[in-house]
């Protein structure tokens, strides 16, 4: 892996040889689309450690031109991009590549995101902080693979959040809009709005 995440290995046979050896199959070109730089670049060694070949870029608009000159057999795609939505990326390229196989990552509102994403062609999504291992066991995993029960599953504080920040994003982020859908007062809803996360 170079200093820019952009640029592929220089061998991409040797990328091939690796990626079969592993069971990624005959194709292993990988896109990721992060635009967190430190994150993009640790993910993209990992991932060509792994038998990969990479090509790692910061925006939507950078994955799309990707995608156009050679749509990748995998992708991973943060969902929230500094020019736009993660889930565009994911529409194009199973447009270009049926076949690929893309893992949303998200950092919020992940019921809303697991369900969109699947909708428009991704294989599974990952609730960031996502390591390596976890990003590469999602791209080898099958339809048939039984989740394992999470060691943490969500408090119902957390899915009542979850709940909130789906409506709150199919309102176009409105407040007063999702107040109203949701029954509750626009004050209650912001303080809940402006506070972190619950476990």
């Amino acid at each position: 892996m170079t200093d820019n995440p952009q640029k592929p290995p220089e061998s991409s046979f040797a990328g091939a040889m690796a990626g079969a050896a592993v069971g990624i199959g005959p194709d292993p070109t990988l896109l990721i689309v992060d635009d967190d730089h430190t994150f993009l670049t640790r993910l993209c060694r990992s991932m060509e450690s792994r038998g990969f070949c990479v090509t790692g870029v910061h925006t939507v608009a950078e994955g799309i031109a990707e995608i156009a000159k050679r749509p990748p057999a995998f992708a991973v795609i943060d969902m929230r991009l500094a020019d736009g939505n993660g889930l565009d990326v994911i529409r194009e390229l199973k447009a270009k590549r049926p076949d690929a196989r893309g893992i949303i990552l998200t950092g919020y509102g992940n019921i809303a995101t697991a369900v969109t994403a699947v909708k428009l062609g991704a294989f599974d999504y990952l609730a960031k902080p996502a390591d390596a291992e976890e990003i590469f066991k999602s791209l080898m995993a099958t339809r048939n693979d039984k989740s394992e029960l999470p060691e943490n599953p969500m408090s119902a504080d957390r899915v009542r959040w979850e709940h909130i920040q789906r409506v709150y994003e199919l309102c176009g982020r409105n407040v007063s809009e999702t107040a109203r859908r949701l029954s509750m007062h626009r004050r209650t809803l912001q303080r809940i709005l402006a506070k972190k996360a619950p476990r």
